[in-house]
């Protein structure tokens, strides 16, 4: 049988992070993996991530991005499909062949094609596009499939706990927060049977003193 990727015994991940930004979703996602991970930081404030130097690793100058052996991978989604099926054996990733891999497929690529675009043109007041031309297209569209997946609950793909789970709970956490996401009861139950997890209150708590330390 042809070794997987998951058999490997080099899975140490080199990542590119900035505290208090999107990559605090990959951190929790090392943690709940319990991940071999060396940090490589980046200063925000001082325009690190728009340096040669990283974007030479991400030319968007955006975080996360993730190195594994001779493989770069960037963009969100990418970074939860490649660690969760990397470290198969914490069951965050259905394999090929579970009925849940669509779906995980679909909600994790669904946040950034459709959800993360809808939030910032909401935020941002911008006026709408037709639908037709729309890469989402309504805010309502995108805020009614998501509340009707989460009515189903407990989790995005129902009892099963994964990577999925890392990304949405972590968003919506920081997007209700900041009110840019309406927080409605299902919301509110989800992002709190997320974010009180171990690994994801160990992330937090990582993520606030990297913070600290860049404030000081």
């Amino acid at each position: 049988m042809r070794p997987t990727i998951s058999d490997c015994a080099d899975r140490k991940i080199t990542f590119f992070h900035a505290p208090r930004s999107r990559s605090g979703g990959t951190l929790s996602l090392l943690e709940e993996l319990d991940a071999d991970y060396e940090l490589h930081l980046l200063n925000f404030k001082t325009g690190e991530q728009r340096q040669s130097a990283y974007r030479a690793i991400n030319p968007m100058g955006k975080v996360p991005a993730i190195r594994h052996r001779d493989a770069l991978i960037t963009e969100q989604p990418a970074v939860f499909l490649y660690l969760a099926d990397l470290y198969a054996e914490a069951r965050l990733a259905p394999p090929m062949g579970d009925p849940l891999r669509g779906p995980y497929l679909r909600w994790l690529v669904y946040y950034g094609s459709s959800f993360e675009p809808a939030v910032v043109d909401r935020s941002s007041k911008r006026d709408a596009v037709p639908p037709s031309t729309s890469p989402y297209g309504t805010w309502d569209d995108v805020f009614n499939t998501l509340t009707a997946q989460l009515a189903q609950g407990p989790y995005m793909l129902g009892e099963r706990f994964t990577s999925v789970d890392v990304l949405w709970g972590g968003a919506l956490h920081w997007m209700t927060m900041f009110k840019i996401v309406q927080e409605t009861p299902d919301i509110r139950a989800y992002i709190d049977r997320v974010i009180t997890r171990p690994a994801m209150q160990r992330a937090a708590a990582k993520d606030a003193e990297l913070a600290a330390q860049q404030a000081a």
